[in-house]
């Protein structure tokens, strides 16, 4: 990796965390360049424009979860173990933010009536995200674990569903009981997508 690639990566890095204490939409270069130490025009030798910026984040961010949620996953036997993989890789990943939580679930509220080119890229993210959900329950399907007429994009929405009601007890309401319940709502998910008894 060039000593650009690695400032590039540090700036990302720090513009990330920034991005998750202020919001995407609320983070100035002026912000960044303060935590940086870096100039206002040495940041955007690396990034054009704000906008420029905003959309790396989420590219580094979806990178950062592959390498965290999602091949973990993939080196799980196929089916329901992959499933569980995934799901405890995401608790995981929620519960190890620090501040500002899950940057793809405050964006989500942040820019979801805000149209442009950093939307149209989270909602990719998102959509790739209920697409892997899908695939991976796909798997338990295939596998006999699943029924065969189970609703793979239903069944996504409802663990999507889960993730975004975990984050919300845990960060909003300092639920003490929310990775308790996350879990035994995922057992009742897995359970009522099982092959009939």
């Amino acid at each position: 990796m060039s000593k650009g690639d690695e400032t590039r990566r540090a700036i990302l890095t720090e513009a990330t965390a920034v991005a998750a204490r202020v919001g995407l939409t609320g983070m100035t270069i002026g912000q960044l360049a303060a935590h940086t130490g870096m100039s206002k025009s040495g940041l955007y030798a690396h990034f054009a424009s704000k906008e420029a910026l905003q959309i790396e984040i989420l590219r580094h961010t979806r990178e950062r979860f592959v390498d965290q949620v999602v091949r973990p996953a993939l080196q799980a036997p196929r089916g329901v173990a992959r499933l569980r993989v995934l799901f405890d890789s995401w608790v995981t990943w929620s519960e190890a933010m620090e501040e500002g939580g899950c940057l793809f679930v405050a964006a989500s509220s942040e820019l979801d009536d805000q149209p442009g080119p950093v939307r149209d890229a989270l909602v990719r993210d998102e959509r790739d995200w209920l697409e892997m959900i899908a695939t991976v329950a796909g798997t338990a399907v295939s596998e006999g674990e699943f029924r065969d007429d189970l609703d793979l994009e239903q069944f996504a929405y409802e663990l999507h569903a889960l993730t975004l009601a975990h984050q919300h007890a845990s960060r909003l309401l300092r639920d003490p009981h929310a990775l308790d319940r996350v879990h035994r709502a995922f057992e009742s998910l897995i359970t009522h997508a099982g092959q009939p008894a």
